[in-house]
């Protein structure tokens, strides 16, 4: 992902408010961001852990979303195992949540959304280079894909999520 800048990023949010895309606040590390390790930008809102973002490339420049994290319920076995939708790395319990996003426009303001389980902490593009591993793996799935395919695959269906959050 080519790097984009803190102003670049709040301009492209498309399915909330200005002010809301001004309120949330950026990785601590953004400075640091290994744009060449990244498909996109994902992150959890330091000050507000169930708030998140993701920013995608576009054909017309970056498209930001507004995320909510949901909320883990209850007590969960570390054997159950879950797999994010996006690069398709499997995690042991709590590697994985559900991300909500508020549709674009009226509907979006009436309520509407829709989800997408992914890597609890957003960093798919790490998982798919091998560059951050899941805490504790349970089963392991190798694929016969390229790493340019993988990520041709995640950002598919990063941009599906996207086209359903905007009605494209």
């Amino acid at each position: 992902m080519d790097p984009i800048s803190e102003a670049e990023i709040r301009a492209s949010f498309v399915n909330c408010s200005k002010g809301e895309a001004a309120r949330i606040k950026l990785p601590p590390d953004f400075r640091d961001t290994p744009w060449a390790d990244l498909d996109f930008l994902g992150w959890i809102d330091p000050s507000a852990p169930q708030r998140a973002a993701i920013v995608t490339p576009g054909p017309a420049g970056p498209v930001a979303l507004l995320l909510r994290k949901a909320e883990r319920g209850g007590a969960t076995s570390a054997a159950r195992s879950s797999m994010c939708q996006v690069c398709l790395t499997d995690h042991a319990a709590g590697g994985v949540s559900l991300f909500t996003a508020p549709l674009a426009g009226a509907a979006g303001r009436n309520g509407n959304s829709v989800g997408e389980y992914l890597c609890a902490d957003l960093a798919c593009s790490l998982y798919l280079r091998g560059k951050r591993r899941p805490r504790m793996r349970l089963v392991r799935f190798e694929e016969t894909l390229t790493l340019t395919e993988r990520i041709d695959r995640a950002l598919a269906k990063l941009a599906a999520f996207t086209s359903r959050v905007t009605g494209a």
